[in-house]
C-alpha cells in the first residue's frame, strides 16, 4: 500500500486535516466540532436528515455532481481528500444562495432546526445535470422546472408542513452564469486516495486497489467492511459499536463498473443505488419499480447495492427483487472469485456464505429479462421507511400460461428467500384468477413470519397473498416473451 498523504477534506472551499479523529468519527460530529454547526443531529440513523451536506461525487452525465448525503452517517476519514459543501458554504445571511433565499421568502423554515439540511438537499437537486424546465403537466413531486421532490424525501420538518417547502422547490431557477459549484461540476471529481488513520488503537483504512483490500481482509479478518455506511454508521451511532479496523471500499474501479454481456448484467458491489438507477435508464424494469421505494434519495445517494446484500439482513429492499432476477453473487478472494447464487447466500439470520478473507464484487442479472415483474412494499409509510413485507416478482406467461416464476421474499423468515412453493403452485398453469387465488393461499404460507413492532405475523401472511392477487389485478393479460436489454 502506497504512503497516505496527509488525511485532510476539502469544506467550504478550505482544505482542514482530520488530525486525531478517531475511526469512528462521523462527518456530522466532526463539522460540529469545527464551528459548522448548521447540520444538526436529528434521528442519527438516516432518517431525518437534518445532517444533510454535499460531496463532489463523480456524475453520472458530468464529470462532477453534487450529492447530498447524510453526516451523520458516514465516517469523516471516509471524505479524505474528498470536496464538501454545507450549508454555511452555500451563502451567508448578507448573500443567500437561491435555494435558502426561496425557502426563507415562501416561509419554508420556522423553528429552523430541519432547514439547513433542506438546503443542502435542494441544493444539490438545483445543480443536478439534466434538470430542465418542462412545458408538460406536473405532479405535487415534479415542478415545472425540472425539479423532483424525492431529492427532498429524506428531510423531514415538524413545524412548518411541506407546501411551503415545495412551492420553494418549484420557484427555483436555474444556475446562473458564474456559480462557482455549477462550475466546478464541469471539472473532474476528487480522485480517491489511500487512506490510514490510526487514534486510540482503532484504524481506518482505504486500500488503493482490489489486491491490496483482499490481503488486508486476509491479515485482518475482524475488520469491519463499509461502503456508504448507512448500515454501519447506525450501528456506530446507536449502539455504540466500534470496530479495532475499518475498511472502505467504496472507491475501489473494481467494484464500480456497470456492464453488459451477452448473457447478464454485471452491477459494481460498490456503486450506489442511485448511480445504478441513473446507469440502467430504466433497462431492468424489476429494479426500476425498487429504487423509488428503497429508503430516500438522501440514503440511496450512498448506499451501495453490495452492501444491501452484505449485511444479510431479512428485511432488506434489494434482495427480494434480486431473488425474483435470479441474481448471483459475485465473491472475491486472494484465492481467485467464485459465483454463488444470491438463493444460496444466506444461510442464516444476517450469515451467509462469505468467507471473512471474501469481498462481494458484484452482482450479475441474468439475461434476457423475464416479461411479468412487480416489486411490492408493505411499510407504514409510502417512502423512507423499513418495509414490514417485501415482494419480488418475475414471471413469464406464454400462451396464457405461467411457464416460469420466480418470487423473492424479505421480512418473513431469517433470511430473504424464494417463494418456491407458490412458484410451484404457479408453473404449468393458466394465468387466471382461479389459479392465483390458489397460489395466494400459498404464498400466505411461506416463510416464518413473526410478530415485531412493525408488524403482526398474521398481517405479513395476509400481506403476502394480498401481494400475489394485487400482482394479477395489475396485470391480468399474457405477455410478450422474454426481454432482451439494451446496452
Amino acid at each position: 500500500m502506497s504512503t497516505p498523504a496527509t488525511p485532510g477534506v476539502t469544506v467550504n472551499g478550505d482544505r482542514l486535516p482530520l488530525t486525531g479523529v478517531a475511526a469512528h468519527t462521523t462527518a456530522l460530529d466532526w463539522l460540529r466540532g469545527r464551528g459548522l454547526t448548521g447540520a444538526k443531529e436529528g434521528c442519527a440513523e438516516g432518517e431525518c436528515g437534518a445532517c444533510s451536506v454535499m460531496v463532489a461525487r463523480p456524475g453520472t452525465t458530468s464529470p462532477t455532481e453534487w450529492t447530498s448525503v447524510n453526516a451523520c452517517l458516514v465516517p469523516v476519514a471516509a471524505l479524505d481528500g474528498q470536496e464538501v459543501v454545507t450549508s454555511e458554504g452555500l451563502g451567508s445571511s448578507s448573500d443567500l444562495h437561491p435555494v435558502q433565499q426561496e425557502l426563507a421568502v415562501r416561509g419554508g423554515s420556522q423553528c429552523g432546526y430541519c432547514t439547513p439540511g433542506f438546503v443542502c438537499s435542494l441544493a444539490a437537486e438545483f445543480y443536478r445535470p439534466g434538470r430542465v424546465a418542462t412545458d408538460e403537466a406536473c405532479d405535487h413531486e415534479h415542478g415545472p422546472n425540472g425539479v423532483d421532490l424525492h431529492a427532498l424525501s429524506g428531510n423531514l420538518c415538524r413545524c412548518t408542513g411541506y407546501r411551503p417547502i415545495r412551492d420553494a422547490a418549484f420557484a427555483l431557477g436555474s444556475p446562473e452564469d458564474g456559480d462557482a459549484l455549477a462550475a466546478r461540476q464541469q471539472q473532474p471529481p476528487p480522485e480517491p486516495r489511500p487512506t490510514r488513520i490510526a487514534v486510540d488503537g482503532a484504524e481506518f483504512v482505504r486500500p488503493e486497489t482490489l489486491t491490496e483490500t483482499l490481503a488486508l481482509l486476509t491479515e485482518r479478518p475482524e475488520a469491519q467492511i463499509v461502503a456508504g455506511s448507512t448500515d454501519w454508521g447506525v450501528e456506530v451511532n446507536l449502539r455504540g459499536r466500534r470496530a479495532p479496523l475499518v475498511v472502505a471500499v467504496d472507491r475501489l474501479p473494481e467494484l464500480r463498473e456497470l456492464s453488459f454481456r451477452t448473457d447478464y448484467v454485471e452491477v459494481g458491489a460498490a456503486l450506489t443505488l442511485t448511480e445504478i438507477e441513473r446507469k440502467l435508464n430504466g433497462r431492468i424494469p424489476l429494479l426500476a419499480e425498487l429504487f423509488p421505494q428503497f429508503a430516500s434519495r438522501l440514503i440511496r445517494n450512498s448506499a451501495t447495492i453490495g452492501g444491501n446484500i452484505g449485511t444479510a439482513s431479512p428485511i432488506g429492499d434489494a434482495p427480494p427483487a434480486l431473488l425474483a432476477l435470479d441474481a448471483d453473487v459475485v465473491l472475491a478472494s486472494p484465492r481467485g472469485e467464485r459465483v454463488v447464487a444470491l438463493a444460496d447466500y444466506f444461510t442464516g439470520y444476517r450469515e451467509t456464505v462469505r468467507a471473512a478473507d471474501e469481498l462481494i464484487r458484484g452482482v450479475r442479472l441474468p439475461l434476457p429479462l423475464a416479461p411479468l415483474v412487480g416489486f411490492h412494499k408493505i411499510a407504514k409509510r409510502r417512502f423512507d421507511d423499513i418495509s414490514s413485507v417485501a415482494v419480488g416478482y418475475a414471471l413469464e406467461i406464454t400462451d396464457g400460461a405461467v411457464v416460469q416464476a420466480r418470487i423473492g421474499l424479505g421480512g418473513v423468515a431469517a433470511t430473504p428467500l424464494r417463494a418456491v412453493a407458490t412458484e410451484d403452485a404457479l408453473v404449468g398453469r393458466p394465468w387466471t384468477e382461479e389459479t392465483v387465488r390458489r397460489a395466494a393461499a400459498v404464498l400466505a404460507e411461506e416463510g416464518t413470519p413473526m410478530d415485531d413492532h412493525r408488524a403482526s405475523a398474521s398481517y405479513r401472511s395476509a400481506m403476502l397473498g394480498q401481494s400475489l392477487l394485487r400482482l394479477f389485478h395489475t396485470h391480468p393479460q399474457t405477455h410478450p416473451g422474454r426481454q432482451e436489454v439494451p446496452a
